[in-house]
């Protein structure tokens, strides 16, 4: 009896168990993605620039209405990620800029790197948490909770995110709302708000 304890103890932690049969997985684009990510390179084929990411060097060009410029680190960018559970960004802010109310299928964490903004979560019971960042600060954004991030200071800011994981999405509310393909009436019964805003806001997304 005891024997087949420790033999069903023993089957289940190997269950458990997610050996490691490779150093690293750097992804083939060339093939389709699965729910786990791309399937690997040859290791053959890689060198150690397939390693490094320069996407964040130099300055940024603001265009965009809500003032922002975002760099994505994600495995599509950086196949290297994949894998590992892990993906960066930056965010740039022109003054006033915005990084509009959105979710994650990760946690992210932000570290302000130039200016001052306010960041915050907003919990499933409605909680505000937003607090004015300065350069150094740190903030933490829990899995799939709305976000977001205001430059409030007088000159442009810069922030660096990292989440865990290599394709963490980024889902954006109005975007969602307005931007897509949700038929207006819908938005307006489960939004409340009436015909002539939806529509406005569905011109402003070019999806009227």
């Amino acid at each position: 009896m005891n024997n087949l304890v420790v033999f069903f103890a023993f089957s289940i932690l190997v269950c458990l168990s997610h050996a490691i049969e490779v150093d690293f997985c750097v992804a083939d684009r060339n093939l389709p993605r699965g729910p786990e990510g791309y399937a690997c390179r040859d290791p053959a084929t890689l060198t150690t620039d397939d390693f490094v990411y320069t996407g964040f060097r130099g300055g940024r060009t603001i265009t965009n209405v809500p003032g922002n410029n975002v760099t994505l680190a994600f495995v599509d960018q950086f196949p290297a990620l994949n894998g590992l559970g892990i993906s960066m960004a930056r965010l740039d802010f022109g003054v006033s800029g915005v990084i509009p109310v959105h979710s994650h299928r990760t946690s992210e964490v932000l570290i302000v790197s130039r200016g001052s903004i306010i960041a915050g979560f907003i919990d499933t019971n409605n909680t505000a948490y937003y607090r004015r960042l300065e350069v150094g600060d740190v903030m933490i954004f829990p899995q799939a909770m709305l976000h977001f991030q205001v430059n409030v200071g007088t000159t442009p800011a810069t922030a660096f995110v990292s989440l865990n994981g290599a394709n963490p999405a980024i889902q954006f509310t109005m975007n969602s709302l307005f931007g897509g393909n949700l038929p207006a009436d819908i938005a307006q019964q489960i939004t409340l708000l009436s015909n002539a805003e939806v529509m406005r806001m569905k011109r402003a997304f070019g999806t009227a």
